[in-house]
């Protein structure tokens, strides 16, 4: 007997996994006859153009504000206002977003299923917009942290509907590529924040660090006004009830408004079947996330997911940059700024190279190379720093070792995108089906900002206290994510959402769906022949 939510089913067989076999992916056959490319379909390409501000724009404010509080800290007038704050209070400063992240949580996937995607993403854009406003009038340091926790509290819900919502109205052979590149928009955000700061840096006045802050609020505004000219997640209209909503929608972009077109059909009837099938089973509630063997495993990759994604080092780079170059002699603001901006511009192109990477090879490959290059990359940047700051200490300076430092952290940029970058939203949208969706990814991102709290208000204490040792923690983590990755993740590329919804379930599950999409096919092809004219020969 397996389980799936709260239904109970005889198996028929055994899983997808197991097996290393899969049901009949009837939708990705037709995808990949479609040899029409999407730039060629006008109702396709506007909703990817419309795509990019509206949903992917939402990870620019996450990047924009990773880079400012990092460049802030380079700005004087910020480091003066706040009174030079270090360790633990630099720790808060910076954690605070995360913070803010972690108590929005338990209500994102309750937003998400009763209001739908694009209500999700206005709402909690505003709650953004008025988190900007106080940050950038803030008259203390409480104020300035209470700013970043209202910041933090809006940005889960629009981050959880948009990935959600870029999955479900993208066409299945671009889904992929429209998810990664969802991660990429943080460098974007990045870039701006960087560009920013370096061009306020030697403002005299606290405008040098309140423009930055009052700017942050630009990309929720562009989501606030251009959030309901895209449509609302067919899968979400299926479940209130509005299946025609939703077919038309899928009819308009998937098929250039050819309502007989197999494909829509056959794709509808895939969505209605699987969908049912996971209402039949879900109780709508967290519990459902730990009902069932597949259940649990797809918790405990999502789980570890986070984690990887915030204590693979990143947010040393993210958040305390300055400080790692001080540590190895480079102290210079303007030297400092010029960097930030290089390595957020290095981490847009790597990010996009990755993201048109994913239609080419599996998911668990770019993963694990994305894992142990990773670990190259730290254990070498681990000794070169140790080189540079003991040279400094013995008042000979090391030009080589403070290059080769310099050097690895331009490396792991490259070696974080293959993966953690490229891969998390798109792998995460395949691995939870509908139902479970928008928890499935709440709950990521509630490891990923406990992680990145927990890292963010850490990491200066332990720079600090150990210097270059700190870095050995992260050494010692990655190599546990290697092994994690190869035991764990399940391999999904090349499927439709439907195709993935049971992939380790009983395979019987899979198999109703596609008989749903089979049965639509054979009854469009049927229609097709009696509705043929008789030919007649012309004498």
């Amino acid at each position: 007997m397996v389980g799936f939510g709260r239904k109970t089913i005889q198996a028929q067989g055994p899983s997808a996994v197991e097996t290393g076999a899969a049901s009949d992916p009837i939708i990705t056959r037709l995808a990949k006859e479609d040899k029409v490319p999407w730039y060629k379909k006008p109702n396709l390409r506007a909703l990817y153009f419309l795509l990019f501000p509206t949903c992917m724009g939402i990870e620019m404010t996450s990047g924009f504000d990773s880079q400012m509080i990092n460049a802030l800290q380079i700005v004087p007038s910020w480091d003066a206002f706040f009174g030079h704050p270090t360790g633990s209070l630099k720790g808060i400063i910076s954690a605070a977003y995360s913070l803010g992240a972690i108590l929005s949580l338990p209500l994102v996937p309750i937003v998400n299923d009763r209001l739908g995607r694009r209500w999700s993403i206005f709402l909690g854009s505003w709650v953004m917009v008025i988190g900007a406003i106080i940050q950038g009038f803030s008259v203390n340091a409480p104020m300035y942290i209470i700013a970043r926790i209202i910041l933090g509290f809006g940005i889960p819900t629009c981050i959880v509907s948009a990935s959600a919502l870029i999955g479900e109205l993208a066409y299945p052979r671009e889904r992929p590529v429209m998810t990664s590149l969802f991660n990429v928009a943080y460098y974007p955000g990045q870039i701006l924040a960087a560009a920013i700061c370096f061009g306020t840096n030697n403002i005299p006045s606290d405008w040098g660090w309140r423009i930055p802050s009052l700017l942050q609020m630009a990309p929720s505004l562009l989501q606030i006004a251009l959030i309901f000219f895209i449509p609302e997640s067919p899968r979400w209209l299926i479940t209130k009830d509005r299946s025609e909503e939703a077919f038309n929608i899928l009819a308009k972009y998937h098929a250039e408004g050819d309502h007989e077109a197999e494909f829509v059909k056959a794709e509808i009837a895939q969505i209605q079947a699987t969908i049912h099938i996971e209402l039949e089973a879900s109780k709508r509630s967290w519990m459902d996330l730990l009902a069932t063997a597949g259940m649990r495993r797809r918790t405990l990759i999502s789980c570890m997911l986070g984690l990887f994604t915030q204590w693979s080092g990143n947010t040393l780079i993210s958040y305390y940059l300055g400080d790692l170059l001080s540590m190895i002699g480079k102290k210079d603001p303007i030297f400092k700024q010029q960097i930030n901006v290089s390595i957020a511009c290095w981490s847009l192109v790597c990010g996009s190279v990755a993201a048109f990477c994913v239609t080419r090879f599996k998911r668990r490959a770019m993963y694990l190379v994305c894992t142990v290059s990773l670990l190259i990359v730290y254990i070498s940047w681990t000794i070169s720093m140790e080189r540079a700051m003991k040279a400094l200490e013995d008042k000979v300076p090391n030009s080589a070792a403070s290059g080769a430092t310099l050097f690895f952290i331009y490396a792991y940029t490259p070696c974080y995108n293959i993966g953690y970058n490229a891969l998390t939203y798109t792998y995460l949208v395949e691995l939870w089906p509908y139902m479970e969706r928008s928890r499935g990814i709440a709950f990521f991102q509630l490891f990923g900002r406990l992680s990145g709290f927990f890292t963010t208000f850490v990491n200066p204490i332990g720079l600090q206290n150990v210097g270059w040792k700190y870095l050995i923690s992260y050494c010692c983590f990655l190599a546990f994510e290697i092994c994690f990755v190869y035991f764990f993740f399940p391999e999904t590329f090349g499927r439709t959402l439907e195709e993935l919804a049971f992939l380790f379930e009983d395979k019987a599950l899979a198999d109703e769906a596609v008989h749903a999409v089979e049965k639509s096919i054979a009854h469009h092809e049927e229609k097709g022949k009696d509705t043929v004219p008789t030919q007649t020969k012309e004498v």
